[in-house]
């Protein structure tokens, strides 16, 4: 590559594209990765599914919310709750005492504009949620209906940034292990679930969900882990490259989940 071709004057984004025109997808990542710049998923041109933008990347799936939103959109509202927008989301709030346990896990998630050359997007509030370490959710499942923790909300940084400090989800009959998430345009706006811009799912890797569920309290998911696989789960059979978290870290002293969410705006 010529030195003209290597623009360095228009920083990062130029450097993508050129980058997509001289290298397929697996070399750009190792490059990204090499470098240790954010790392977005799927950039350089429109995919074979039509999601992604030329001038961007490819747009994270839409998904469905599932039976357990606590989003106001079938009952329970957790986002009306007081201290809703919070890092840790282990413990109940607004009057409720219940605490998660579990392995920790810290959740991180980047977004960017997919249809803007995976631009940073600030001031968007991502809400998200999870089940807990016996596969329940907090609001709906038996045992656990007054309690609303492993739900938060967060705003994201200057860098599309958001981080929440949560445990690792147990895996339930039927479904991989996955954490769910919406985005806002604001946190203002996250008063109703009619103003959310984009739904999805973040997936767990299958060595460390191993490594996880071989600890004391989560004996239950090593079945349910069995049963299921990525390509037969309902949500993620039609492919979960881009939603499959990058995960670090032990059972010792946890472990830190990442993904890059790109939307279009």
């Amino acid at each position: 590559m010529s030195d003209d071709e290597w623009n360095h004057h228009e920083g990062l984004q130029q450097d993508l594209r050129v980058l997509a025109k001289r290298t397929d997808r697996r070399e750009l990542l190792r490059w990204m990765a090499f470098t240790s710049l954010i790392p977005v998923i799927g950039c350089g041109g429109t995919d074979s599914s039509g999601s992604g933008d030329a001038s961007g990347c490819a747009r994270i799936p839409e998904e469905t919310a599932g039976p357990y939103p606590g989003d106001g959109s079938n009952g329970a509202n957790a986002l009306v709750l007081s201290g809703i927008v919070r890092g840790d989301i282990r413990a109940s709030i607004a009057g409720a005492s219940g605490v998660a346990a579990g392995i920790p896990l810290t959740i991180t998630l980047t977004l960017v504009a997919s249809n803007d050359s995976c631009t940073p997007l600030r001031g968007y509030a991502i809400y998200l949620w999870h089940c807990d370490q016996a596969g329940r959710y907090s609001m709906y499942s038996s045992g656990v209906t007054n309690e609303n923790y492993l739900r938060g909300v967060q705003v994201t940084d200057e860098e599309g940034r958001v981080t929440f400090t949560s445990i690792f989800p147990a895996c339930y009959s039927g479904r991989w292990p996955h954490i769910h998430f919406e985005v806002y345009p604001s946190v203002d706006a996250t008063s109703s679930s009619r103003n959310k811009v984009a739904t999805s799912q973040l997936a767990l890797p299958e060595d460390v969900c191993d490594a996880v569920y071989a600890t004391s309290g989560y004996s239950q998911s090593v079945r349910n882990l069995s049963q299921v696989s990525l390509s037969s789960d309902n949500v993620f059979s039609d492919g979960a490259s881009t939603q499959l978290a990058t995960v670090t870290g032990n059972t010792t002293d946890g472990y830190a989940a990442s993904l890059v969410v790109p939307i279009r705006v």
